[in-house]
């Protein structure tokens, strides 16, 4: 039994929010300067396939520490 168009496109456009949720949330955790964040986050969100796993991949800025790791 197929999925009717209207279903797969809804998977479709949710997969692509996820993505970009996902690359967001990344790098929420590394430490950059605002601009880079911000040209990062761009990226995640106008290329929505590739963005995400290039930021992930690339791994930009530096991993931030947990609280309890600092000092």
């Amino acid at each position: 039994m197929p999925l009717p168009p209207e279903v797969m496109r809804v998977f479709l456009v949710l997969c692509l929010f996820g993505m970009a949720l996902l690359g967001i949330l990344f790098l929420r955790r590394r430490n950059l300067p605002f601009w880079s964040y911000v040209g990062w986050s761009f990226l995640v969100i106008f290329l929505p396939v590739v963005g995400p796993f290039l930021a992930i991949l690339i791994k930009p800025g530096q991993k931030q520490l947990p609280p309890h790791q600092v000092g």
